[in-house]
């Protein structure tokens, strides 16, 4: 695909590092397409213009690594992955590249992401320190970060903490509009029924 940002440097981090102890068994290895779903959400970040991709997994990672292939990325694994994303946004920081001017956070577990919805959410940034998608239902994942926001996510403490840093200062959010709802996450057997349902 081509790249949308010029000159830019676009690090992806896919969050994979989730216990999933809502769902019983590792979601990250869930069937999902020709293969899991992680294996599918890397897919995803692959096709998409990104200069550097890094992975953060920790529940059960001796599993996913071993079953998932993350040929071209880099791996973070988390430990503290129970303290919430912020825990391996912060472990995953110093692995980006110092050229990098923007970064996307994707989900791990949310296969209705499209590599388009990555290239228009990085070329809609333009210089806002961050960015997110705007979907017919709400604001949802994947976000970018600018470089000036680096400092911001390493801050961050706790789960669902990125949310409360976009509650915090909505003056430097910029939204970009993207067709269709939200695409659903998998945390339950029902989320992933619904995410089979509408794949």
């Amino acid at each position: 695909m081509p790249h949308p940002s010029g000159n830019r440097f676009v690090t992806g981090l896919v969050l994979a590092a989730g216990g999933s102890t809502r769902l019983g068994q590792p979601k990250q290895l869930l069937p999902y397409g020709d293969g899991t779903l992680l294996e599918h959400v890397l897919a995803i970040a692959c096709a998409s213009p990104l200069d550097q991709l890094i992975v953060a997994v920790g529940g059960s990672s001796d599993e996913v690594l071993a079953r998932v292939d993350m040929r071209g990325a880099q791996i973070v694994v988390n430990d503290s992955y129970g303290q919430g994303c912020s825990s391996s946004i912060a472990a995953s920081l110093p692995l980006i590249d110092d050229a990098a001017d923007t970064l996307v956070l994707m989900l791990g577990d949310q296969p209705g992401v499209t590599a388009s919805t990555v290239c228009g959410l990085v070329q809609g940034r333009g210089e806002a320190p961050i960015a997110v998608c705007r979907y017919d239902d709400g604001r949802g994942h994947p976000f970018a970060f600018g470089r000036d926001a680096f400092g911001e996510l390493a801050a961050l403490h706790g789960d669902k903490a990125v949310w409360k840093l976009l509650e915090q200062k909505p003056e430097i959010v910029h939204e970009v509009r993207m067709p269709g709802r939200i695409p659903p996450d998998v945390d339950t057997w029902d989320d992933y029924e619904t995410v089979l349902a509408t794949s």
